[in-house]
């Protein structure tokens, strides 16, 4: 095995979290930073035109190409669980919607992890941080930061008449989802800088790449971490990986932060011997500290795909139906950066409650001015839009399990959709209120019919059977590495990130999450890895 040498942080992901830690670390020109990335550089065309998610989730070069396991709760089916593979993760290849949450998102984890420095009011300035808002410099964003946040460049005249629809059944109108309460409805803003997609590789390990402390090595797999058991407990020394055909290992003088994700990094922990010591022995990993918490506490958002053909409007499934209308769109997009190959994947949002007793918004939708069966399919041949909603707090919990100890076989996701009876009752609830929208006055005039799925399922629990028919993910997965209290025996990292007995070791992505924000959860990952690097720059003072 060869040595690819000592460093002082190694860091395992180059996707939103890497980025973020990778820049803000070697602004210390002191220190010696290592980035292992799996898949290769942000050079793919497809990457940077917003509409290339198309062409990058399902894609070997971009995408992990990961499938859950079959799940009851969707009638037995296995769904494509896309997650970046290439720098900048999955902020390469994802939607590019801007969105924080509920400022009780954050209150919760405060609580649940006993640290008050992860309260709203506290979190809010590391959000502010790295943003470039268009709208300039506010109480609630920044300006001149690395992350932009624009206004989407198009609008549809079948998007603005469900967003007054919506506001006829109660759902206002508003202008920022992201000042804590993300109530109502608007076009969605996205991480773009004049229409083109800004990943995390752009805006934060671009320049860090020009700092000679920066050493970042792609096409890399991580295969485990070195963990050493010591008279005073359990070390991490650093990582072995294999690239080039050859087995390596780096070793890390301070710590070593895993930021592979919420499927990657509880599947190399497992794999490292950290984990459940029945489930590690059942696979043939030697276990090396106890903890049950990883790759557990699985929550994502479940996407009911509600699609209404409708009449007398312009939609996608049309607009693009033939060589001349793709001509036009090309053409749009190469002179003006606009029109619908600048389109995020959903361009409208709305967030409203079940029913009276959340307090909050517990549903959020993703509204598109076009239709397809499945993800990857062809558009419909007949005008139409989609509405997607979501339980934004779902109560189920799933797992990521090793399926073998070969580092490079996928592990196995098992989400468990609508496998409570209160996420089967909201997802009916959420259905029935998407009717109630599509029924307003405003949509009146193109005469919505419901085609997904179908008028004959009416009650209750009809509509709970239609949601597990209809669902499939929005690509939200987060928990696996839960943060809590060292006394909780399902928290795999305490509040500060350092992995519960494992010295020089944190984990810092969206597999810490206690619980889901209320909404898309790339900003809350960014602003996840910007505490953690500013809790490392504060522990730089002491000595090694």
């Amino acid at each position: 095995m060869e040595s690819a040498g000592e460093y002082d942080y190694i860091i395992v992901g180059a996707g939103t979290a890497g980025c973020v830690l990778a820049n803000r670390l070697t602004q210390n020109q002191q220190v010696e930073v290592l980035l292992i990335e799996a898949g290769a550089r942000d050079d793919y065309l497809w990457i940077h035109i917003p509409v290339g998610y198309l062409h990058c989730i399902g894609n070997p070069r971009t995408d992990w190409l990961f499938n859950t396991e079959p799940d009851a709760g969707l009638g037995g089916r296995a769904l494509i669980y896309p997650r970046g593979k290439v720098l900048g993760g999955s902020s390469s290849i994802n939607g590019m919607i801007y969105m924080r949450g509920q400022k009780e998102d954050y209150d919760r984890w405060a609580e649940v992890s006993g640290d008050d420095s992860w309260r709203w009011n506290e979190v809010l300035p590391l959000f502010k941080k790295s943003e470039d808002h268009h709208r300039g410099a506010s109480e609630v964003h920044g300006a001149g930061g690395e992350w932009r946040v624009e206004q989407q460049r198009l609008s549809w005249k079948i998007l603005d008449a469900f967003r007054d629809a919506a506001a006829e059944v109660g759902i206002g109108k508003v202008d920022d989802f992201n000042g804590g309460d993300n109530a109502g409805s608007a076009y969605f803003e996205v991480n773009q800088r004049r229409g083109i997609r800004l990943n995390t590789a752009k805006a934060f390990l671009k320049p860090a790449a020009q700092r000679p402390n920066l050493t970042i090595m792609t096409g890399c797999h991580v295969e485990r971490l070195i963990v050493e058991t010591t008279a005073t407990g359990a070390v991490c020394r650093g990582v072995q990986f294999t690239g080039g055909g050859r087995a390596h290992s780096a070793s890390a003088r301070r710590e070593t932060l895993l930021a592979a994700g919420a499927i990657g990094s509880p599947h190399i922990l497992q794999l490292s011997g950290i984990g459940a010591g029945d489930h590690l022995h059942r696979h043939g990993v030697q276990p090396v500290v106890e903890l049950p918490g990883v790759g557990e506490n699985l929550q994502d958002h479940l996407q009911l795909r509600m699609v209404y053909k409708v009449q007398g409007v312009k939609t996608l499934n049309i607009s693009a139906a033939n060589w001349f209308g793709k001509m036009k769109i090309g053409l749009e997009y190469a002179f003006l950066r606009s029109g619908p190959m600048s389109m995020a994947p959903s361009q409208l949002g709305a967030f409203a409650r079940s029913g009276p007793e959340h307090a909050t918004p517990n549903l959020q939708y993703h509204v598109q001015p076009l239709s397809l069966e499945k993800f990857g399919d062809p558009l419909h041949g007949f005008p139409a839009f989609t509405a997607s909603v979501c339980d934004l707090r779902p109560t189920a919990r799933g797992h990521v399990r090793l399926a073998t100890h070969d580092s490079y076989a996928p592990p196995k996701i098992t989400p468990n959709y609508l496998s409570t009876q209160e996420d089967r009752k909201t997802a009916a609830a959420a259905l029935a209120l998407t009717r109630r929208i599509v029924a307003a006055p405003a949509l009146a005039r193109y005469q919505p019919q419901e085609f997904k799925p179908g008028i004959h399922y009416r009650t209750e629990e009809e509509l709970a059977e239609a949601a597990g028919l209809i669902g499939t993910t929005i690509f939200h997965p987060v928990g696996t590495c839960k943060m809590g209290k060292p006394t909780d025996p399902g928290a795999v990292v305490d509040s500060a990130l350092r992995v519960i007995g494992v010295g020089g070791l944190r984990v810092v992505d969206a597999s810490v999450m206690p619980f889901i924000t209320s909404g898309n959860t790339n900003a809350p990952t960014l602003m996840i890895a910007e505490k953690a690097a500013a809790l490392i720059v504060g522990a730089q003072k002491r000595p090694v």
